[in-house]
């Protein structure tokens, strides 16, 4: 789903190369998503991303992603939303419960074997008794 149209921005100087242009263009680019307020999700999909979103919600219950990769402003804003609906993408995929297994029958015949061997092994190291 894609969550561009609830997505505000905010732009602000950007550090790294550029030269003397960084110091008169506001390149970098925050792009603030409000989770509760989207009407793109339900309140069970809401939860589900502020569980697994939480280290990058700040504390108005935003989702907060930064982008100052590219030189340019659009080049960052692309940047910010790509990253945005890839994460609530991410968060929104529900893990399998995993299913404990028991080993099989030829595994349990296995162990036993190389248990055997190993015993008759250490017998054989034994001294023998005369």
């Amino acid at each position: 789903m894609d969550i561009t149209t609830e997505i505000k921005f905010k732009t602000a100087r950007s550090g790294g190369k550029g030269g003397q242009n960084v110091n008169k263009v506001e390149s970098m680019v925050e792009g603030y998503w409000n989770i509760e307020n989207s009407t793109l999700f339900n309140e069970d999909q809401k939860k589900l991303i502020t569980a697994k979103l939480i280290n990058k919600i700040n504390a108005d219950g935003n989702l907060l992603v930064k982008s100052q990769v590219d030189r340019s402003q659009l080049g960052n804003k692309l940047m910010v939303i790509k990253k945005m609906n890839e994460l609530v993408s991410k968060a929104l995929i529900v893990a399998k419960k995993r299913k404990p297994t028991k080993p099989g029958k030829a595994a349990k015949e296995k162990r036993i074997t190389t248990k055997k061997k190993a015993g008759e092994i250490k017998q054989s190291r034994m001294k023998v008794k005369l």
